[in-house]
């Protein structure tokens, strides 16, 4: 096959909708640009928002954007656990919302088990492929830092949250250490890239990576 063109190159700041995988909104914007495409972090099908999709001879920012804090704002069912900690999930656990959350527990430097429907892999194989054919694995711990956690709103069982977070977090991690599970989730910030700034994958604009780096 051939190479890749390396133009375009820039970074888009794509506000993904829920339903496709990050992976099909780079082969959207492949499509149409012609050129070699990747991320800088992906999201969950039912997650939306902020995405970075790097274009052309840009790829080569992978390494400098991959490893930016992240802010996202989440809704969380807590009457119920699921199978993947989000909304896709088979229900595991129905019961009472706690009256009181204790989310000092869930700030600064804290380990989660990985949730079983991620990419990471076990034994070379990715344990969302595993999950989905019922094989149980035990899931590593990953270490994170929560920098902030805040309390947008209570309604009930569903509590709304604020999370700015080190890369590689798992907000879904964070939902079942309180026994619940995502309903919602939305990637606000990447670095010092925003929402505000994004576009729908359709209408998307590059940034020239002098504009990227000079963000940094």
């Amino acid at each position: 096959m051939p190479a890749r063109a390396l133009e375009p190159a820039g970074v888009a700041l794509v506000d993904k909708p829920a339903g496709p995988s990050s992976f099909a909104v780079v082969a959207q914007i492949r499509r149409v640009t012609g050129a070699r495409t990747g991320h800088a972090g992906t999201l969950d099908p039912f997650a939306t928002g902020l995405l970075l999709i790097l274009s052309g001879r840009s790829t080569k920012l992978a390494p400098q954007l991959v490893g930016l804090d992240k802010r996202y704002v989440t809704t969380i069912d807590l009457s119920a656990t699921t199978t993947t900690g989000d909304p896709e999930g088979e229900i595991v656990e129905r019961h009472e919302p706690p009256a009181d959350l204790d989310l000092d527990r869930l700030r600064g430097a804290i380990e989660l088990p990985v949730p079983a429907a991620s990419a990471v892999k076990i034994g070379g194989e990715r344990a969302y492929r595993l999950h989905r054919r019922g094989v149980e694995v035990e899931m590593p711990s990953r270490r994170s830092v929560v920098y902030a956690l805040d309390v947008l709103d209570r309604d009930g069982a569903m509590v709304t949250l604020d999370l700015r977070v080190s890369s590689g977090t798992y907000v879904r991690a964070i939902a079942q250490a309180l026994r619940g599970h995502c309903t919602t989730l939305r990637r606000t910030e990447v670095g010092p890239f925003t929402i505000a700034d994004a576009r729908p994958p359709g209408e998307f604009a590059l940034l020239s990576e002098e504009e990227v780096l000079a963000a940094l």
